[in-house]
């Protein structure tokens, strides 16, 4: 073999060779881009079906994949940073026809079947209704709340449509403590009835969720509130009872109940039915409660110029309409014993001497002729008549009827008719030192002190002495009310109150206790009134709760009552 055909043959050889690995490189190109390519699909894919599950697609909990990320539901607390109202990680039961999607059945067993087996894991869940839940092949929650050990029971099940997602469950660490207050979160993840419900928007807002809401209220109060009055409610057989606390000079609210009461952790019928809250939002003729507020108006206008001044005590005829005590009180009484033995006939006589303009206007100006001041969504709009009122209706509102308002209502008025005469909004939400509302002036401040002075007489001689705390200087006036029913009013059922405020030399809460329909029984006296049913709850109350808020009894010191002990006798009344 020559040169020139070894030459050549080299030549074809690696032309051979450099094609063969060409098509390797090619190959191997091609086999990356596939690769790659691959890659490439099941990413979209998997971002397609996030995007299925997150957006389109009902999840259990239906929110979105970025909403899952967020922090959960803000926190509540108590103006000491007590829990009140917390989100802990849960898990729910939720039935997800759509788990298979080959378009089978959603369960391998009957409806029926499955049924009987969670019934076997949650005792209380109704079995019919969960069978025909499941029948109807569509999405929903079985079970909210569900514990670590039942979602491995549930799994053991083997059914795929059987979800167990994990959620934010939303807990009232205090029970049923302050529940009007609080209300509770929906199944929607939104807040219903209380401060849930106007903090919503707060309390899911990322920026907000990670710093607590403190409210006005102190537990320590609120407890010892709820326990006087469900105490009280029990021993004298009433449907229902309210009560509030309330500082005099920020308008903050500590403890506010309406019994009975509900939980918040669960939410059934009878949670449903006792949603109601008697201290914002149900309106009462609270009736001698405002003795003290025509008294202080008609002293503010001139009209009271001397304590000592007597008026007739015997039965007033107007418009054929007889006003009356319930005993004879003599003759003829001035403003101190007027206060003392709550006389309906002599408080109708200064209403009328004030006049109805003046009168409406004091009442109005302590916010009685408009829905109650407070966060609260539950707010009741007082039954009042637009000025100009006639003779009698001024006459009658002067001694508590004919204008029905709230508690919430009262306590306020009592607050500005304490602190120097300054009415302001309560509130639930903690107020920073200097930054309580500004408020408006209502009385003049010696008209409030010189109240002061009548409210603690009350305690002392008349019908709130069953609430005189030794060494705490409580006033207060007492109220009982007959129910309003068809036609006029119901004898059998009265409304019981006791408005008070404490310590009387430097006023600093008003404390209001209301019985709904209390009987006359023993532990009454066989008394229906207030001296005898809700003046005693207050008596126990404010000895508890005084300490906490920084009142401790001090037998040395009481506010000066030496210039009126002359115009008083030895007290009594029936209120």
């Amino acid at each position: 073999m020559n040169a020139m055909t070894f030459d050549a043959g080299f030549a074809r050889s690696r032309i051979r060779l450099v094609d063969i690995r060409h098509r390797e490189l090619l190959t191997a190109q091609l086999r990356m881009l596939l690769l790659a390519g691959g890659f490439a699909l099941v990413a979209f894919v998997a971002l397609i079906r996030i995007a299925w599950l997150g957006v389109v697609q009902p999840a259990p909990t239906e929110h979105s994949m970025a909403q899952a990320l967020l922090p959960p539901r803000g926190e509540i607390t108590d103006r000491n940073g007590v829990p009140l109202a917390r989100a802990f990680p849960a898990y729910a039961l939720w039935y997800n026809p759509q788990a298979l999607e080959d378009g089978g059945p959603p369960l391998v067993n009957p409806p029926a079947v499955v049924a009987a087996r969670l019934k076997a894991i949650f005792p209380d869940m109704d079995l019919a209704a969960t069978a025909r839940f499941l029948a109807a092949g569509k999405p929903g929650y079985l079970r909210r709340r569900v514990l670590p050990n039942e979602v491995n029971a549930v799994n053991a099940i083997g059914e795929l449509a059987l979800e167990t997602p994990g959620e934010s469950d939303r807990q009232y660490p205090q029970g049923n403590l302050a529940a009007h207050v609080l209300g509770y979160v929906a199944s929607d993840g939104h807040g219903r009835v209380g401060m849930e419900s106007f903090l919503d928007k707060r309390l899911l807002d990322p920026t907000e969720r990670g710093r607590p809401v403190p409210l006005s209220i102190d537990v320590r109060v609120q407890g010892a509130l709820e326990d006087e009055l469900a105490s009280g409610m029990r021993a004298v057989e009433a449907v229902g009872a309210a009560g509030i606390v309330l500082d005099v000079d920020t308008g903050e609210v500590l403890a506010l109940a309406s019994l009975p009461s509900f939980d918040p952790n669960k939410i059934d019928a009878e949670g449903q039915q006792r949603m109601f809250n008697r201290v914002t939002n149900e309106v009462y003729e609270l009736g001698s409660t405002f003795k003290p507020l025509t008294v202080a108006a008609a002293i503010d206008a001139g009209v009271i110029t001397n304590l000592a001044t007597r008026y007739p005590a015997a039965p007033l005829h107007v418009d054929g309409f007889t006003i009356h005590d319930d005993e004879n009180l003599g003759a003829s009484l001035n403003i101190p014993e007027t206060l003392i033995h709550s006389s309906n006939i002599v408080s109708a006589q200064i209403a009328a001497q004030l006049g109805g303009d003046r009168l409406s206007r004091a009442l109005s100006d302590l916010g009685m002729s408009e829905r109650p001041y407070i966060e609260l969504p539950a707010r009741g709009f007082p039954i009042w008549h637009k000025p100009p009122w006639p003779r009698l209706r001024t006459m009658t509102v002067g001694f508590g009827h004919g204008v029905a308002v709230t508690p919430l209502h009262l306590a306020a008025a009592y607050a500005a008719l304490v602190n120097g005469g300054i009415w302001r909004p309560a509130t639930l939400l903690k107020v920073k030192p200097g930054e309580e509302a500004r408020g408006r002036r209502v009385f003049k401040a010696s008209t409030s002190a010189r109240m002061n002075q009548l409210l603690r007489m009350i305690t002392v001689y008349g019908t709130g002495r069953k609430a005189n705390a030794p060494g705490f200087r409580v006033g207060g006036k007492t109220g009982s009310a007959e129910k309003a029913a068809a036609g006029g009013y119901n004898k059998h059922s009265v409304v019981a109150t006791f408005a008070s405020a404490f310590p009387m030399d430097h006023p600093r809460y008003v404390v209001v206790a209301m019985l709904d329909e209390p009987k006359a029984v023993a532990a009454s006296s066989f008394q229906r009134t207030a001296a005898w049913n809700a003046v005693p709850i207050v008596g126990r109350l404010i000895p508890r709760i005084g300490p906490m808020l920084g009142v401790l009894p001090d037998d040395n010191r009481d506010i000066d009552l030496s210039d009126l002990k002359p115009l008083v006798g030895d007290g009594g009344g029936n209120e």
